[in-house]
């Protein structure tokens, strides 16, 4: 393999993993507050991230998308699962759980950017080199992975809140569109339209981290 692409992608693999199973701990600390014990019960609620890894979403698609250039890299893991009989507010608490996630990642997103200030502080260029682009990697891909997740398509993150917020009538009608929600995802993305949704926040959000840290 070329010596390029494995520098490529051992910058990218730690800020995917991270992103990816921080985002499904969140979710599963916020249900086991809630009072829903489930992710915790079958070892989910952990940070180790061969709890959370699913061989498609957080290998097989990062993968391909490192490989062939896209224009943004996302994944994501399996899913935390959640009792709603535990809950005491089923719509209000699962909106709760579902924003923990993306809020995870703006988090995450801060840490690689202070990554990034630690690197250009560091002596040794390859060094800092390495930490650098792995933590400019790490703030692009938790921007995407939050802005992704926000978007009001159940099952993404964005649908369950929404769905938290809305009448139940429209609650109702997002719950019919679920099952559909990946293909309509993977639609999107295949005709080039879901690059078009989000670059508009994804830029913005991605360059005002950076100019926190980073003169830009």
């Amino acid at each position: 393999m070329d010596g390029e692409i494995i520098y490529k992608i051992a910058t990218w693999i730690l800020p995917v993993l991270l992103a990816i199973t921080f985002h499904e701990y969140a979710h599963g600390w916020v249900a086991n507050k809630l009072g829903d014990s489930t992710a915790k019960m079958l070892g989910r609620l952990t940070a180790n991230p061969v709890k959370h890894i699913d061989p498609v979403g957080t290998i097989l698609i990062p993968g391909l998308l490192l490989l062939t250039g896209a224009p943004f890299l996302f994944g994501y893991a399996k899913p935390i699962p959640v009792n709603t009989r535990n809950l005491k507010n089923i719509r209000k608490d699962m909106a709760l759980i579902a924003i923990a996630g993306p809020l995870s990642n703006l988090g995450m997103a801060f840490l690689w950017g202070f990554a990034m200030l630690i690197a250009a502080n560091i002596s040794d260029i390859s060094i800092a080199k390495g930490i650098f682009e792995m933590g400019y990697n790490g703030v692009l891909i938790n921007v995407v992975l939050m802005v992704l997740n926000l978007l009001p398509l159940p099952p993404l993150d964005g649908g369950r809140v929404l769905a938290g917020i809305v009448p139940r009538n429209i609650a109702n009608i997002l719950d019919q569109i679920e099952p559909y929600g990946f293909f309509i995802l993977l639609g999107l993305m295949i005709m080039g339209a879901l690059s078009v949704i989000l670059s508009p926040f994804i830029n913005p959000i991605t360059h005002f981290i950076l100019s926190i840290f980073i003169n830009i």
